[in-house]
């Protein structure tokens, strides 16, 4: 049941351009698709109701001997897609996340507005996943905050291709490098948590960048515009999970 699950959540993940998932069912942001109906919506999304969800509000740290995340990337941002719930960028094969002595494939990176998750009860006002599989369905997710401030040359370099339309996609003019997403400084927090998105699977390790890079205030509202207000799930109960760094 559990490889089940995997194979549903990633193909969520990895699906073309939809506004839709689990056979037909629609979900979203507000009204009766919002995130506190989301369990109700479909069998499928049972798990939106579960004890380990994400995000959280990251707090009350354990101090771990934490090793240096292993990044071995190499450019390969190709298709930007509206999927009627975030941007996303498909990755090609090849890039690779190291933890846990897995090797946890790069397959996308897509944005939340204003952020999902809180550190220390700080919202910030936008966050990046880049979402990662392992040849066991496995899945970890890296996470990048933004703070206002200067424009984000990485998001410049395809902002302007980003498809109005849910559903639409662009082929990259030039292809991104996700390394260029990523802070100087690369000290994270880690816990275990879910998709914050339906089918809500969890099970998933989440890496925490603590340096937020810069973004500006009209790529953040470029975003939003396009999608059509706010797209983040509130944060949820941590129960016993440690929240290590």
């Amino acid at each position: 049941m559990k490889k089940i699950m995997l194979v549903t959540a990633v193909a969520a993940l990895l699906s073309a351009p939809a506004a839709f998932a689990a056979q037909g069912v629609q979900w979203g942001y507000t009204g009766k698709e919002s995130p506190e109906n989301w369990a109700t919506l479909s069998p499928e999304f049972a798990a939106c109701a579960g004890k380990n969800q994400s995000p959280i509000n990251l707090t009350e740290f354990i101090e771990a001997e934490l090793a240096p995340l292993s990044f071995e990337y190499k450019p390969g941002g190709f298709e930007v897609i509206n999927n009627g719930h975030t941007i996303q960028v498909n990755y090609e094969a090849g890039s690779v996340f190291k933890v846990d002595g897995k090797d946890f494939v790069l397959k996308q990176f897509h944005f939340h507005a204003p952020s999902e998750n809180l550190i220390n009860g700080q919202s910030f006002p936008f966050e990046a996943h880049l979402v990662h599989v392992n040849d066991a369905g496995e899945i970890a997710v890296v996470t990048v905050m933004y703070k206002e401030g200067e424009a984000n040359k990485t998001l410049a370099s395809f902002w302007p291709q980003m498809p109005v339309m849910a559903g639409g996609s662009e082929k990259l003019s030039n292809t991104v490098n996700a390394l260029d997403l990523m802070p100087e400084n690369q000290d994270y927090f880690r816990f275990n948590g879910s998709l914050t998105t339906p089918p809500c699977t969890e099970g998933v390790r989440w890496f925490v960048f603590k340096e937020p890079v810069s973004i500006a205030k009209e790529q953040v509202e470029a975003f939003s515009k396009i999608m059509g207000g706010d797209n983040n799930r509130p944060v949820q109960p941590v129960n016993a999970r440690p929240v290590l760094q």
